[in-house]
């Protein structure tokens, strides 16, 4: 009689840790993962491991600090809640003492006002999301945008480098190999566009940065309604 074969039990999934347990707590009161980074001033990327790699044990007294100013003291401005936290954050350190590298929050825009953000296909696809808060922190700024956009020749109304599509820019096309054309709208020597403009726009799409963008192309008579932006990049200035 063969061996009774030997049934693998299942693994129970690990509990999530403390800090991942507060983040769920400051979400259901309002917060998104990155309002929870820029409080504890760190990447986004820490509080998405949160959950995946049970990181997060350094900052759960800054968390239960903030949960609390939150639930009891009815706290909400991020820059109080950031000041509430750093009280009870540490840096790590190294065997030697030595602070120990961290990855801060991302830089959206320098102090100069400069900023980019790309988006290709995949992010295209999901409305470009990756772009928002580089818009949104633009328009908190003041600062000027122009974008560039790439579709298939056949998607533009107006022919390369017409003045009506893109006027005063030069050079704005660059046509590739695929028979698609990315074409630049806005600059510095234009002026470019009101970043505050384009945040309510993205807010209107419901935070979907293609869609807004496609809307005006759309609405200026650029593109063709039914036509597909295959590649979307958003620049950043501060104007003179």
């Amino acid at each position: 009689m063969p061996p009774a074969r030997r049934r693998s039990r299942p693994r129970p999934q690990d509990a999530p840790s403390e800090a991942a347990r507060l983040a769920d707590r400051l979400q259901q009161a309002g917060f998104t993962k990155r309002d929870i980074a820029r409080i504890i001033d760190r990447d986004p990327s820490l509080v998405s491991q949160f959950y995946t790699k049970n990181k997060g044990a350094a900052f759960v007294t800054a968390l239960r600090e903030v949960l609390t100013a939150v639930e009891a003291g009815g706290i909400t401005d991020l820059p109080d809640l950031a000041t509430i936290a750093a009280r009870h954050t540490r840096r790590r350190t190294t065997a030697s003492g030595a602070r120990a590298r961290v990855r801060a929050k991302a830089v959206l825009i320098t102090p100069t006002g400069t900023g980019t953000g790309r988006a290709g296909t995949q992010a295209i696809a999901s409305g470009a999301t990756r772009l928002r808060p580089l818009i949104a922190e633009a328009a908190r700024h003041g600062l000027r945008l122009a974008f560039t956009v790439r579709l298939a020749k056949t998607g533009y109304l107006h022919p390369s480098g017409s003045r009506t599509d893109s006027p005063g820019i030069r050079r704005a096309v660059i046509q590739r190999a695929d028979h698609t054309e990315e074409r630049s709208y806005g600059s510095a020597q234009t002026g470019g566009f009101d970043a505050a403009d384009f945040a309510r726009r993205v807010d209107a799409a419901g935070g979907d940065v293609t869609a807004a963008v496609h809307q005006w192309l759309v609405e200026t008579g650029r593109i063709h309604p039914d036509a597909h932006i295959l590649h979307l990049e958003i620049r950043t200035w501060r104007p003179r």
